[in-house]
C-alpha cells in the first residue's frame, strides 16, 4: 500500500511536471465532468450521506449537492478571467517596461478531507485546486466510509484520473501521505489534527491552509424578531448535520431578562421542527458514530451541568441519536464551554447588558463564525469592529458560507488561510510577479564607479523626483 501510494504521487507530479493539467481546455473538462458526477449520480450520494450520518435528503441537497454544483458552475464561469494575467503599474523609474501578474498552479496538492459534510468538504477544494491547475490527492475522510467508497468508485469515472485521485484509508495511511512532498496541503477537521498537519508541512516548507473550527457565539438582542431569530438559530444549530458543523452556533448569549423568551420560542421552533419525540424524526441527522456519542454524553452528564438542561435531553445510544437539548446558565469552566460541542447541544449564557457578550467572546480563542442577531445598527458596527472570527453574520446563522464573492476561513485557533469562488483559485495559485524591460533608457548612474554625482542621481530616482529621473534616463551624468 505504501508504495501504491508513493507511486500515485509520483504519477501525479509527473503529470504536473508535463503540463497536463495547465491548460484552461483541461480545468474546464475537469470542472464539468465533477458537475456531471454530482448531478448524475445524486441518489448514490444521497444514500451515503444518509449511511454515514443519517443525513436527510433535503440537508444532503441543500447543503452538499447544491454547493458543489454551485462551485463548479461559478469556476467554469470566471476560469478564463481568473487565468488572465493582471496588468499592473509599471514605475517611471523602470522605463521602459510593464509589469503584470500572472497566477500559476502551485503543482501537486493534497486535499484531506472531514467527515460532517464528506461531499462538499472533499469536492469544493478540489474544485479550486482544478480551477487553479493542479495535480489532486483528495484524501477523504475515514469517519464517512460509505462516502469516501463512492468518491473512490465515482471520481475517476469523470475526471482525469491520472492527474487527479483519490487515496483512502485513516490515520496510519493520512500519515504516509503527510510523509510525501506536496506543493499545497488543504486540510479541513479539527485543531489536534491541524497541528499534525502543520508540522508534517513545515518539514517541507509547505504551505497549508486548515480549516479548523472552534466555538461560535451567537448574541441575541432583546430587540429582534424572536420567532424569526429562534427558527435561524435552530437551522443553523439542529438543520446543519445535527450540530455536527464547524459554522453551527454553539452557545448563546442574551440577557437575563430576555432568556426566559427566547429559550420559551426555541422550545416552540424545536417542536414544530422534529416533533414532541425528535429521535423518531426523520429530519435530524444522526451523531456519526460510537465514540463521538460517548464524547457528547460526557458532555452532558457532566455533573456541574447535567442540572441545567432545561430542554430536551433524550438519546438513544443503539441509533446514535441526541435530541436537540438546550442548557441554562451553565459554568464557564464545564468541558461543555472549554471546547468545540460538535453536536446538538446548545447552552445559553446570560449577562445583564448584552454589551458584555464582547468581553466574553474575546475571552475566548478565535471563533470561526461569530453571530449577532439585532435591529440596532449601532451595536452591530460596535460587535465587528471588536469581535475577530473567521466570519460574521448578523440576523442568520451559517449561510454566509454560501456567498462565492467572500472568502470562507478561519483566525487564530479557528484556521488558516481561506476558499470559496475566486478565493479557491487564488488558494491554490502563486501570484508570479512579472517585469518586462526594452533596452532603451540605460541609466548610467547605476552602474559602477560609483560617484557622488551619481548617488545624487539615484536618491532623486529612489525618492520619485522627476527632474533625477529624466537625468538617469537621458545618461546623465556622463561617463562609464
Amino acid at each position: 500500500m505504501v508504495e501504491s501510494r508513493a507511486a500515485a504521487v509520483q504519477e501525479l507530479r509527473a503529470r504536473f511536471a508535463a503540463g497536463q493539467t495547465r491548460p484552461a481546455e483541461w480545468r474546464a473538462a475537469q470542472l464539468r465532468g465533477v458537475l456531471r458526477m454530482a448531478t448524475e449520480m445524486e441518489a448514490e450520494i444521497c444514500d451515503a450521506l444518509h449511511a454515514d450520518l443519517g443525513k436527510p435528503k433535503t440537508e444532503a441537497h441543500v447543503h452538499e449537492l447544491s454547493l458543489i454544483k454551485s462551485s463548479c458552475l461559478f469556476a467554469l464561469k470566471n476560469l478564463k478571467k481568473w487565468m488572465k494575467p493582471q496588468k499592473v503599474p509599471a514605475k517611471l523609474m523602470n522605463f521602459p517596461s510593464t509589469a503584470r501578474i500572472t497566477p500559476e498552479p502551485l503543482g501537486l496538492v493534497l486535499v484531506i478531507s472531514a467527515w460532517n459534510y464528506p461531499l462538499l468538504l472533499s469536492l469544493d477544494p478540489v474544485i479550486g485546486a482544478i480551477a487553479a491547475g493542479n495535480a489532486v490527492a483528495l484524501k477523504p475522510s475515514e469517519g464517512a466510509p460509505a462516502m469516501s467508497s463512492l468518491l473512490a468508485e465515482l471520481l475517476p469515472r469523470f475526471v482525469d484520473g491520472t492527474c487527479i485521485k483519490v487515496i483512502e484509508g485513516g490515520v496510519k495511511e493520512t500519515t504516509a501521505l503527510l510523509n510525501q512532498k506536496w506543493d499545497k496541503i488543504f486540510y479541513t477537521g479539527n485543531s489536534r489534527v491541524g497541528r499534525v498537519v502543520m508540522t508534517a508541512a513545515a518539514k517541507h516548507l509547505t504551505p497549508a491552509v486548515l480549516e479548523l473550527g472552534g466555538k461560535c457565539p451567537v448574541v441575541v438582542d432583546s430587540n429582534v424578531d424572536l420567532h424569526i431569530a429562534a427558527k435561524r438559530i435552530a437551522a443553523g444549530k439542529w438543520g446543519c448535520n445535527n450540530g455536527q458543523a464547524c459554522i453551527a452556533p454553539d452557545f448563546i448569549i442574551t440577557t437575563q431578562a430576555f432568556a426566559p423568551k427566547l429559550l420559551e420560542s426555541l422550545k416552540k421552533v424545536l417542536e414544530k421542527f422534529y416533533g414532541k419525540d425528535p429521535l423518531l424524526s426523520a429530519d435530524l441527522s444522526r451523531v456519526v458514530n460510537a465514540s463521538h456519542f460517548g464524547r457528547l454524553k460526557g458532555l452532558m452528564d457532566e455533573e456541574m451541568v447535567s442540572d441545567k438542561i432545561v430542554f430536551g435531553g433524550q438519546r438513544d445510544e443503539q441509533q446514535l441519536k441526541i435530541a436537540p437539548t438546550i442548557f441554562l446558565d451553565v459554568p464557564l469552566d464545564s468541558a461543555i464551554m472549554k471546547e468545540e460541542i460538535f453536536g446538538p447541544l446548545l447552552p445559553i449564557l446570560t449577562v445583564d447588558k448584552i454589551h458584555e457578550s464582547f468581553g466574553l467572546i474575546n475571552s475566548m480563542a478565535k471563533p470561526l463564525a461569530a453571530y449577532l442577531f439585532t435591529r440596532d445598527s449601532e451595536l452591530q458596527n460596535q460587535f465587528e469592529g471588536a469581535i475577530s472570527a473567521g466570519g460574521m453574520l448578523f440576523n442568520d446563522t451559517s449561510i454566509h458560507l454560501t456567498n462565492p464573492y467572500l472568502p470562507f476561513g478561519g483566525v487564530g485557533e479557528s484556521g488558516t488561510g481561506a476558499y470559496h469562488g475566486k478565493f479557491s483559485f487564488d488558494a491554490f495559485s502563486h501570484r508570479k510577479a512579472v517585469m518586462n524591460r526594452g533596452f532603451a533608457g540605460e541609466a548610467r548612474a547605476r552602474y559602477p564607479p560609483y560617484s557622488a554625482p551619481k548617488l545624487k542621481i539615484l536618491k532623486g530616482v529612489l525618492e520619485g523626483k522627476l527632474g533625477d529621473m529624466i537625468q538617469a534616463i537621458l545618461g546623465f551624468p556622463r561617463g562609464k
